[in-house]
C-alpha cells in the first residue's frame, strides 16, 4: 500500500503526518530538521511512500535533495498554494499544516515548484551576496549623507569611491568627522569587498558556456546572465520559451469572468532579482544601447503607442523569450530578426 507524508518544516524541528491511500491518518509524529532523521522516521511507520511534501523555504532545497538521495519522492510545493487552504481554517499550528500536505500529496492538489541544482544555488549565493553589500554600502552612505543636513552639510551625489575622501574634505568640525570616520571607513571596506565580489561574479560568468551566450544580448551583462542561468537552471523544463516571463512575474494579471475580461498589471510572483535585472537590462537597451537591433527597434515601437514604463516591462519579458531560445539553441543573438 502506498503512503503519503506531508511536512511542515522549522528550523529546529519538522512536524511530520502520514496517510495512507484512504487519507486515513497513520502516524504523526515530529522530528529533527534533518533529512537523516526525517527519513529514519518516514521509513519506521511505512516501507513504501507515493509522496513526501514540503513547502518551499530556505531548508528546502537542503531537505529535497538529502530526501531524494535516500530514496524518498520528495516534492517541494508552492507556499503561497497551502497559505490559502490554511486560511479557511481558524486554528494554524505545524501539525494542521503538516496533515493539510500530507491530503494535498495524496489528492494532487499541489503545485510543484522546481528546486534549484546545487551549482545553480551556489551562484545564487553569490548574487544574494552581492546584492546585500550592495543595500548595505547604499544604507551607510545615505545614512552619513542625511544625518550631516542637519549641520548643514550637503554632500552631493558622485562617484562612490570618492564619497569617502570628499565628506573628510568638507567635514570641517573635528567632533562630527570623528563620528562619521567609522561608518566612512566601514563603507571603503565594503568598496573593497564590492569589488572582490563583482571578480567573482566576471569570472564564474566567463566560466560558463551558457552565460557567455547570454551576454551577447544588447544590455545583459555579468550579473544579469548569472541571475537569469540561476533563475532558469534547467532549459529543457519549459517546452515553450513564451513562459518563461510568467515564472518572473512580467505576466499581467487577468480576470475573466462571465462577461468581464481584465488586464491588469504585471503579477510580480517568482524570482524577484532576475525580474530586476531583466527591467534593468531592458532599460538600457533603450536608453543606453547605440547600435541597431530587432529588439530595440520592437521595444521603440511599443514606447511609441504605448509609451517608456509599459516598454521597458515588455523588453524585460521579451528578453526573458529570446535568452531562453538561444540557450535551447545555442546560438547567439543576431542584430537581426530571425525569421
Amino acid at each position: 500500500m502506498n503512503h503519503y507524508a506531508g511536512l511542515d518544516v522549522s528550523l529546529e524541528k519538522t512536524a511530520i503526518c502520514i496517510l495512507n491511500e484512504d487519507g486515513i491518518v497513520i502516524r504523526e509524529l515530529v522530528a529533527a530538521s534533518d533529512p537523516a532523521a526525517i527519513a529514519q522516521a518516514l521509513y519506521q511507520v511505512a516501507p513504501c511512500f507515493r509522496r513526501v511534501g514540503l513547502e518551499a523555504g530556505p531548508l528546502a532545497p537542503w531537505l529535497y535533495a538529502g530526501l531524494a538521495d535516500l530514496g524518498l519522492p520528495a516534492i517541494c510545493i508552492e507556499v503561497r498554494q497551502m497559505r490559502a487552504f490554511a486560511k479557511a481554517s481558524p486554528v494554524k499550528t505545524d501539525k494542521r499544516d503538516a496533515r493539510l500536505i500530507a491530503q494535498a500529496m495524496r489528492t494532487g492538489l499541489f503545485k510543484a515548484t522546481h528546486v534549484k541544482t546545487d551549482a545553480s544555488q551556489r551562484l545564487r549565493l553569490l548574487l544574494r551576496h552581492r546584492q546585500s553589500m550592495m543595500r548595505r554600502n547604499r544604507d551607510l552612505l545615505n545614512t552619513i549623507r542625511g544625518t550631516l543636513k542637519a549641520f548643514g552639510y550637503r554632500i552631493g551625489a558622485g562617484k562612490s569611491s570618492l564619497f569617502a575622501r570628499r565628506v573628510r574634505e568638507e567635514l570641517d568640525d573635528a567632533e562630527l568627522l570623528g563620528m562619521t570616520e567609522p561608518l566612512l571607513k566601514a563603507y571603503e571596506q565594503g568598496l573593497v569587498m564590492m569589488a572582490d565580489l563583482d571578480a567573482q561574479l566576471l569570472s564564474a560568468a566567463r566560466a560558463d558556456d551558457i552565460c557567455r551566450l547570454l551576454m551577447s544580448v544588447p544590455g545583459v551583462g555579468a550579473m544579469t546572465a548569472l541571475a537569469f542561468r540561476t533563475g532558469v537552471d534547467i532549459a529543457s523544463r519549459f517546452e515553450k520559451s513564451q513562459t518563461v516571463g510568467a515564472i518572473f512575474g512580467l505576466t499581467p494579471r487577468i480576470y475573466a469572468s462571465g462577461e468581464v475580461e481584465q488586464r491588469g498589471r504585471i503579477t510580480k510572483c517568482g524570482d524577484g532579482m532576475v525580474r530586476w535585472l531583466l527591467y534593468e537590462a531592458a532599460n538600457s537597451v533603450l536608453t543606453r544601447c547605440k547600435s541597431q537591433n530587432w529588439l530595440r527597434d520592437w521595444a521603440l515601437n511599443v514606447a511609441r503607442r504605448r509609451g517608456m514604463r509599459k516598454a521597458r516591462v515588455a523588453l524585460a519579458r521579451r528578453l526573458a523569450v529570446v535568452m531562453h531560445r538561444m540557450w535551447i539553441n545555442r546560438t547567439p543573438f543576431s542584430a537581426l530578426r530571425p525569421v
